[in-house]
């Protein structure tokens, strides 16, 4: 395994950790840490497709970085309800 592979593995493997703790009620869809572990995991992700030149993967992980960056923004935004 290179280094580049390990990088890309680390990424997804923190994508897909936020998607299970996610899928099992672990975690919230729209919380922080969700949110917080794919910005990781997607730059850390699109890191590794830089070092191979892939851009289709450059693409699709910056975009997710974006998106989650957006989602955590909206999420530290909204009203937080104490009841």
């Amino acid at each position: 395994m290179t280094l580049n592979d390990l990088i890309g593995t680390i990424g997804v493997g923190l994508i897909l950790l936020a998607y299970f703790l996610n899928m099992f009620s672990l975690i919230k869809r729209d919380g922080t840490l969700y949110f917080t572990i794919n910005i990781l995991g997607a730059g850390i992700a699109c890191l590794a497709a830089v070092l191979i030149h892939f851009m289709p993967f450059i693409l699709l992980e910056a975009a997710w970085v974006i998106v989650s960056v957006i989602g955590l923004v909206k999420n530290i935004k909204k009203p937080q309800d104490f009841s």
